[in-house]
């Protein structure tokens, strides 16, 4: 049967179906073995369908399929959950300066372990320790791929077969069922848990010490707070007894900010030039968090703690690579100006972000999404709160106005409507993600920026 338009009523074979030219050129494009695997899946599932169809609607069902094959999986999205800093949508964005870095290493050779000035063989962690020291206070600083790692590092090096002293308040849970008592055991410690769930006092910790102690761990809660009948012994008097007692003091602050963040009207979060003024040995805290770099975890602290960490067999399979250095070294310059890192460091723009500025973006964009969406679900300009996310802040709120969409159909439908509506702006070229709250389907515009790309998402599309 020759490859025309027509119906047909047995599917043609593989090679025939590869010499067509739209296929011939399909091969060409991207490469026969992916257009002969997809040529077999398509002409199995018309078969097992038994309905086989015209040649040019097989042919653009394998031009399909290869094309989806070679889609990334990895995608930009719009990030409309009020949440900033999303763990599940890559937390903190790059800025400008970070991109560029990471594409110059990233296209040819560089001096990621060369020493330029002697011609041999240097360390990766010089391009962000000095710059890591002068904004920390710290004598020495190391990188991993990200916090957890950094404890576990830590922990691993100092207190092999050893206890560290931990209040019981203090054994938090991360994202993913990941757990500090975990993170210890895997690093070869021994847990030793003093105090009560709610209540910690300084003598639970010097009662606790004995010839087994390796260290003192302090873990900021930085992902819950427990409220009410409590009390917490603060660094400075953990400090001065690890110092009494010759023992490191270790300070995981878990997200970690290199500047007070109420410069920019958001609440305080400790830092780590505060830990260490408190007399903290070594604090660990994470690069993509309210830093707002690439994913990492950082370690600061006394320089013979650190050279110890960096000598630990453990830290070659734990650190970065160029492409996270080139990007971590960008954004660390970026706070030598402190006055401009709101509008140069996106996350901590997004998170000063003011109400009315968004209340206005909404209003702009509203008309075009209400007329795509228009006899599906009324949109209207709605007041919200952000959160900014990654265990960061937990119960501190940022006022914020989003984009608010109750399906029209009535509350019967409500709950398959609403998810129908998620699921169609996922499905846009740029999907975007929202939230379900409160019966309704929420935009948060905290955190859209590109505002003329989110409008042409809706011109030109139909309606939804």
């Amino acid at each position: 049967m020759s490859a025309v338009p027509g119906l047909r009523t047995r599917p043609p074979s593989v090679d025939s179906v590869l010499r067509w030219p739209a296929v011939e050129a399909l091969a060409a494009a991207h490469g026969r073995p992916l257009v002969v695997d997809a040529a077999r899946e398509e002409l199995a599932a018309r078969r097992a369908s038994g309905e086989i169809g015209a040649d040019d609607d097989i042919a653009a069902a394998i031009a399909a399929r290869t094309l989806e094959q070679l889609a990334p999986s990895l995608r930009k999205v719009f990030n409309l959950t009020g949440t900033v800093l999303h763990t599940n949508l890559g937390r903190a964005p790059l800025p400008p300066e970070a991109i560029d870095a990471m594409v110059k290493v990233a296209s040819g050779a560089s001096n990621l372990e060369f020493d330029l000035n002697t011609g041999k063989r240097g360390d990766r962690d010089d391009h962000i320790e000095r710059w890591l020291c002068r904004l920390t206070g710290a004598e020495a600083a190391t990188v991993v791929n990200n916090n957890a790692a950094a404890v576990l590092l830590t922990l691993n090096t100092l207190a092999p077969r050893k206890e560290a002293i931990v209040s019981r308040g203090e054994l938090v849970e991360i994202g993913g069922a990941f757990r500090l008592p975990d993170i210890m055991a895997r690093a070869g410690c021994k847990l030793r848990e003093v105090g009560t769930t709610n209540r910690t006092h300084l003598g639970d910790y010097a009662e606790a010490i004995g010839a087994r102690t390796a260290l003192l761990l302090k873990a900021h809660t930085s992902n819950y707070r427990v409220e009410g009948f409590t009390a917490a012994v603060d660094e400075a008097a953990l400090g001065a007894l690890a110092k009494d007692k010759d023992l490191p003091f270790v300070v995981d602050l878990g997200s970690g900010t290199l500047v007070d963040l109420a410069r920019f009207g958001l609440p305080h979060e400790p830092t780590p030039a505060e830990a260490l003024d408190n007399g903290a040995d070594l604090v660990t805290f994470s690069g993509d968090k309210l830093l707002g770099g690439p994913q990492a975890g950082i370690i600061v602290g006394r320089a013979d703690l650190v050279a110890r960490i960096k000598k630990n067999p453990m830290k070659r399979a734990m650190r970065c690579d160029k492409l996270t250095i080139a990007a971590l070294d960008a954004v660390l310059r970026l706070y030598a100006d402190p006055d401009r890192l709101a509008r140069r460091v996106p996350a901590i723009r997004l998170l000063a972000r003011a109400a009315d500025e968004i209340d206005a973006l909404a209003r702009r964009v509203q008309p075009a999404v209400s007329a795509w969406l228009a006899g599906r679900a009324e949109v209207e300009v709605f007041a919200v709160q952000s959160q900014i996310g990654s265990g960061s802040l937990p119960v501190n709120l940022l006022s914020s106005v989003a984009l608010r969409m109750v399906p029209t159909g009535g509350k019967r439908v409500a709950g398959r409507a609403l998810e129908g509506l998620a699921a169609t702006f996922r499905a846009l070229p740029v999907p975007v993600i929202g939230r379900i709250a409160d019966g309704a389907f929420l935009l948060d515009l905290r955190c859209l920026e590109d505002e003329a790309e989110f409008i042409g998402l809706f011109a030109g599309e139909g309606r939804a």
